[in-house]
């Protein structure tokens, strides 16, 4: 009996084993050809620079689908480029081991978080998805030679210009930008675009003319600016506004900038930054006219044919050298001022400071330009703007000056004219304390000032519900910064200041809350670089027409002089862009 009963309690035991071993086994076997995913489509959000960021993610048992990305809050063409470039990097490769988007990283963090917590609730392993060596390989197409009628290089404000233009003359164009988005520094202007006798400074009341314009941006450059292209400036501004608002801008509100006689420089309805304003214009007109934009795509070499130039040497994103073979070459590629070996070299005393260029200002366009012959103007001429954040470089619009901001040091104190030129005013604020200073604004300003309420939201400013909490939140004497509160807001009543003859007293800073915002100058503008005629013919070092090569924008020298006047270098952009565009369009033979 005992046998017996031990006979089938073995045998019990060696079933429950073999089932063990069995599940065990099949549950193996469906690990293995289980999917990576849960097939359907989820959601994941995140936040971006502006806002929220929401991914919706379709997957199959084993593959990212498609990546739809809402991100309406982004920086227009910034957030777009971002959006295009992770979306097929992440498909292609079936990897989250992908890089942010230069010039865009904030945007493109917020992009792949999105996508990330998408995936995680479709069961994905992330850590697999995020380790390299599970990347897919990519199949890597080399670009061919190309032939055009007009190649562009550089897409910021003057190339997009430039592009449109030529294209809109019935022209074949193609735009070279060596960065992975469009834009160039053209994304980064903050300020706006003067122009002068414009119908919105008639519709506002404001009185000024084109001669006091021409008058204020020679004083402003030092009497270096080229007199002719300064009046082509001049005279072509208005037009640069009418034009983008043809296509959309909106460009609607006149306010002051330093170094203007009267309010001529031209916003956004609510203020917001022209600059991605601009682009984003310029872009959506692109995409009607079906122009080829080609991203991470670097110009390194002009062609000459017997004197004249035919087109350009490029390397693909792959780094696969091409041509563009081309009957006329747009140079837009903007100036040099993240090149900080190539400031150095003209102007040794701006080593060390920061810039407010995006990282593919290098002055690629110059260098290959003068290697073809072109001959340089005023290359030394670097402006520093005096209100950038002192540790990443990020520019604050001057539009907050002429909207009634005013600086003080660390002792709590004015020490500038807020609206003397850029220059002037950089060499004021490198003078206080740690060489920086606080832009001192309140909340009615907010409210009328779009830039401005960006700055409050990403953290730049602080803030105090009176001054003497101003004043402790900035570790500022209250007493000193009350006392310059209170004068500065009677010169507004008096409509005179007698302490530093600012004129324009727009605004009163009597109510708060207030705000602050720590400032220091930093590398802004080269207003040196090729050397071209009113027609943006590119000259030579014999001053003739280097035949085939025109361009436009901070790659050339002469238009601005010694110092730029704030809102001019969109007016220039625009402007110069557009004309060569026509020319080079025109002279086609």
């Amino acid at each position: 009996m005992k046998k017996y009963i031990m006979g089938t309690l073995l045998i019990g035991l060696i079933m429950i084993l073999a089932v063990g071993c069995s599940k065990g086994e099949t549950s193996k076997k469906e690990t293995e050809t289980a999917g990576k995913f849960t097939a359907g489509t989820y959601e994941g959000v995140s936040k971006g620079h502006g806002g929220e960021i929401v991914a919706k993610v379709t997957v199959s048992t084993d593959k990212i689908e498609s990546i739809e990305i809402s991100a309406t809050g982004e920086t227009g063409t910034i957030g777009d480029g971002a959006i295009n470039q992770l979306t097929e990097q992440i498909i292609g490769t079936q990897s989250l081991a992908v890089d942010a988007v230069a010039g865009a990283s904030e945007s493109s963090n917020g992009i792949l978080e999105a996508v990330t917590k998408a995936l995680e609730k479709a069961g994905a392993d992330i850590t697999a998805l995020k380790d390299p060596a599970n990347k897919l390989v990519v199949e890597q197409k080399k670009q061919e030679d190309m032939n055009v009628d007009i190649v562009v290089v550089g897409s910021g404000g003057a190339g997009l210009s430039a592009a449109i233009e030529a294209k809109e003359a019935g022209k074949s164009v193609v735009i070279l930008e060596q960065m992975p988005i469009i834009g160039g520094n053209t994304n980064r202007a903050t300020g706006g675009l003067n122009a002068a006798e414009t119908t919105i400074q008639a519709d506002n009341g404001i009185k000024d003319s084109k001669k006091v314009f021409y008058e204020d941006t020679l004083k402003g450059g030092k009497g270096k600016n080229d007199p002719a292209l300064l009046q082509t400036l001049v005279d072509n501004a208005p037009d640069a506004i009418y034009w983008l608002n043809d296509m959309g801008a909106g460009i609607a509100r006149v306010s002051l900038s330093g170094g203007a006689t009267n309010p001529r420089i031209h916003t956004p309805a609510d203020g917001s930054p022209i600059g991605p304003v601009v682009v984003e214009t310029l872009s959506k007109k692109l995409k009607e006219l079906k122009v080829d934009i080609m991203l991470q795509t670097k110009a390194v070499k002009l062609i000459t044919e017997n004197g004249a130039v035919t087109g350009v040497e490029a390397v693909d994103k792959n780094n696969n050298s091409f041509k563009v073979n081309a009957k006329a070459v747009i140079m837009a590629t903007g100036g040099f001022g993240a090149n900080s070996e190539m400031v150095v070299k003209y102007r040794p005393e701006l080593k060390g400071f920061s810039t407010t260029n995006h990282s593919g200002a290098t002055g690629t366009g110059i260098a290959m330009a003068e290697e073809a012959g072109a001959d340089l103007m005023q290359i030394g001429e670097i402006q520093i703007h005096p209100t950038t954040d002192p540790k990443s470089g990020y520019l604050f619009t001057e539009g907050l000056r002429g909207d009634g901001a005013i600086l003080i040091n660390k002792e709590a104190k004015r020490f500038t004219n807020e609206l003397l030129t850029r220059d002037v005013v950089s060499q004021n604020i490198l003078k206080q304390r740690d060489k920086v200073a606080y832009l001192i604004t309140n909340q009615a300003i907010a409210d009328d000032n779009a830039s401005l309420a960006g700055y409050i939201k990403d953290g730049y400013a602080k803030k105090g519900d009176d001054i003497a909490s101003l004043a402790k939140e900035l570790g500022l004497d209250a007493t000193t910064l009350e006392a310059t509160m209170k004068t500065y807001n009677q010169f507004i009543k008096d409509g005179k200041d007698t302490e530093f003859e600012r004129v324009h007293l727009t605004h009163s800073l009597e109510q708060g809350p207030f705000y602050a915002i720590e400032v220091t100058p930093g590398v802004h503008h080269t207003m040196g670089g090729l050397k071209i005629d009113t027609k943006t013919h590119v000259l030579n070092k014999e001053g003739k027409v280097l035949s085939g090569l025109y361009a436009a924008g901070e790659v050339v020298g002469g238009v601005h002089g010694g110092n730029r006047i704030g809102g001019n270098a969109v007016a220039d952009i625009i402007v110069f862009g557009r004309i060569a565009g026509q020319t080079a369009a025109a002279e086609l033979k």
